[in-house]
């Protein structure tokens, strides 16, 4: 049901992932190389380009997250409607940094749309950039109020680039040489990505000469802009997520998870911890979440996330 094929611009990945119905609009999820998984989480695609769609299938709905991101407008526009919950109304930059969100958003595009997202792990995003992350919670800015010369000459590479091929090296050769300088301070090397919010809050308690817990809750918000409890949530909601839509849509009879076993599969302590858990990090119960998943075209980023 979601796997469809692209008409591809120069560059462009050979499998994007979209509705039956809306097989023109494109969506990727690309993976960085190796030696920056650990600082990019990934690159994310999408583009509504030549395609006749509803203003509701013009909305872009993301959940809660911890991670930074860069956001290219390469055409069209967009408004943030919804931030962390609540109404709002936004015209987004052209060139964005999104800081942490602590709940869900919606964004609006008023026609056809093409963008380009690099997803940044916070911390690796606060080393590179020295950025106060804290101060970007739950905000997106223009990239030239937060980055300095060197990385606005980049992004102006980057939107000019005329293929994803050439955005993602450009963007690769401008972060290998500052991150190999920087990451085995930030991260160590055997550390798999699913572990490193624990990670951080071992690195928080064993650095530094204040070891109390608020030093270390303080030093963990510094790091990553979110307090260590909030982090736990978000990582723990999107594994949760990710291996239920994945046995979900491997299913042929379309069946609804036994939620009770996500719950318990996921650390949760019930099924009302959850779904209380799924509606501060979507808006939506779980069974709503599914049924959007499969169902709207404007859940796109939950269907391409992995």
């Amino acid at each position: 049901m979601f796997d469809t094929p692209i008409a591809a611009e120069p560059g462009h990945p050979s499998a994007l992932t979209g509705l039956e119905g809306a097989a023109a609009t494109h969506a990727a999820l690309l993976a960085p190389r190796l030696s920056l998984s650990s600082c990019v989480r990934s690159y994310l695609v999408r583009s509504t380009l030549g395609v006749e769609l509803s203003p509701q299938q013009r909305q872009n709905h993301f959940p809660a997250s911890p991670y930074c991101c860069l956001m290219w407008l390469l055409q069209g526009g967009s408004n943030c409607i919804v931030r962390s919950g609540l109404p709002t109304f936004e015209v987004l930059p052209r060139l964005s940094f999104i800081g942490p969100h602590t709940g869900p958003s919606v964004s609006a595009n008023p026609g056809p749309v093409h963008s380009f997202m690099v997803v940044l792990l916070p911390q690796a995003a606060q080393a590179l950039t020295g950025i106060d992350l804290a101060s970007l919670v739950n905000r997106v800015v223009p990239m030239d109020s937060v980055l300095d010369a060197a990385w606005l000459a980049m992004a102006q590479a980057v939107q000019h680039a005329t293929d994803y091929d050439t955005r993602v090296q450009c963007i690769e050769a401008f972060l290998e040489p500052r991150w190999r300088a920087v990451c085995r301070e930030v991260m160590p090397l055997a550390e798999r990505q699913r572990y490193w919010v624990e990670s951080l809050a071992m690195r928080a308690a064993t650095s530094g000469m204040g070891r109390s817990l608020r030093q270390v809750e303080r030093r963990i918000k510094d790091w990553a802009g979110l307090p260590l409890r909030d982090l736990r949530r978000l990582t723990r909601s999107e594994e949760s997520f990710v291996e239920t839509r994945d046995t979900f849509l491997s299913n042929p009879a379309g069946l609804s998870p036994s939620w009770a076993d996500v719950a318990a599969d996921g650390g949760y302590s019930d099924q009302s911890h959850l779904c209380r858990e799924t509606r501060r990090v979507s808006g939506l119960s779980p069974n709503g979440l599914r049924r959007a998943v499969a169902e709207e075209e404007s859940f796109w980023a939950y269907r391409i996330w992995g």
